[in-house]
């Protein structure tokens, strides 16, 4: 029996975007149109989709009005929402992302990038009602089912990780290498005895689990920015510095609607201090020495780690023997300076 096609509602006032949107989506997914939020309204009456495209300046009701009247409705809540505009100041993209939507695209849209946000987003929501299902009958397969739903969080975190680096491409597989440093530099921690007290109620492996969220709010960044190809004007650095914030921001979002937290409190610290820095000249709080959380130096040591030793197209890769030696020059400013001596004891071993 072949799978049912999901349904894509898109609702856009503009025929051209609504037609290109069609002929990206149609080979895939049933796709609905609607000009505006009152034509929306009728449709859903008869059809319920899996994703709804949405336009946020339409004649009459704009998109974030009618976000908040589909999430206020049972029927309509669960539907996940991305908003389609030509709007780029980040305040209105924020304020969307606070109702309820999952993500923004930019128009005039990329196609293929229409069709990979979709194909990316309906891959998290049934992992999401998977992850659900078996939530409401734990108690019944407790032994039997904790890895499957171990592993179904991985799967969750790596998708929502893979959806930032989708946007981010310049980064490559940034999440999985600061995974592997972040283990290297925590292994070596617990060798050493650094910082015991502080990680002795730590469930470590929830820990490196979270770090696939570090960067989660640069979800909320333009893509003008997030995707420019050079270094970034002092007023593009200032935005993009924001996705610390917004980062503990969608965090504090999913906490919301789970009762489980341990790996998502470790998620939102680093999401929001990793870029703070040892003297207090970091962003975004100007936290400094041990009052930014541990969680918050380990990750900037290995964040910074690995954008040195990764290409950029306006910079080639340092080794990483010099990306070390950068490390050590940045400790006491920059880095925690015992965290800096075991991260490179922990590099030399790997080396």
């Amino acid at each position: 029996m072949a799978q049912e096609r999901k349904k894509v509602i898109v609702v856009d006032d503009n025929p051209i975007n609504q037609k290109l949107a069609i002929n990206t989506l149609m080979d895939v997914y049933d796709v609905y149109t609607a000009p505006d939020a009152a034509k929306l309204f009728e449709l859903l009456k008869k059809v319920i989709p899996d994703i709804i495209l949405l336009d946020v300046v339409m004649p009459g009701m704009n998109g974030h009005e009618a976000i908040v009247i589909l999430k206020k409705e049972p029927k309509t809540a669960g539907i996940p929402v991305v908003f389609i505009t030509s709007k780029s100041d980040p305040e209105s993209e924020l304020m969307g992302f606070l109702l309820g939507a999952h993500d923004y695209i930019s128009k005039p849209f990329s196609p293929p990038i229409l069709l990979k946000r979709v194909e990316v987003i309906l891959l998290m929501e049934a992992q999401k009602n998977n992850l659900k299902h078996m939530n409401d009958n734990l108690q019944e397969m407790v032994d039997e089912k904790t890895k499957e739903v171990v592993d179904l969080q991985n799967a969750i975190l790596k998708t929502m990780g893979n959806l930032v680096e989708f946007r981010d491409d310049v980064t490559g597989s940034h999440i999985e290498r600061t995974e592997s440093l972040l283990s290297l530099l925590v292994d070596e921690m617990v060798k050493q005895g650094t910082y015991k007290d502080e990680m002795e109620n730590w469930d470590v492996k929830l820990m490196l689990r979270s770090a696939h969220l570090h960067d989660v709010g640069k979800i909320a960044i333009r893509d003008n920015i997030l995707m420019k190809p050079g270094p970034l004007t002092k007023e593009e650095y200032a935005e993009m510095q924001k996705h610390a914030i917004f980062g503990e921001k969608i965090i504090d979002k999913i906490t919301e609607s789970t009762k489980e937290s341990a790996f998502l409190t470790h998620a939102k610290i680093m999401a929001g201090t990793h870029h703070e820095k040892w003297d207090g000249t970091g962003y975004p709080r100007q936290l400094a020495g041990t009052d930014i959380p541990l969680q918050g130096r380990i990750m900037a040591i290995v964040d910074v780690f690995d954008a040195l030793v990764s290409e950029r197209p306006y910079k080639k890769p340092f080794t990483a023997e010099k990306a070390v030696e950068f490390i050590k020059e940045g400790s006491g400013t920059h880095f925690d300076p015992l965290l800096v001596n075991v991260f490179a004891d922990a590099v030399r071993h790997y080396l």
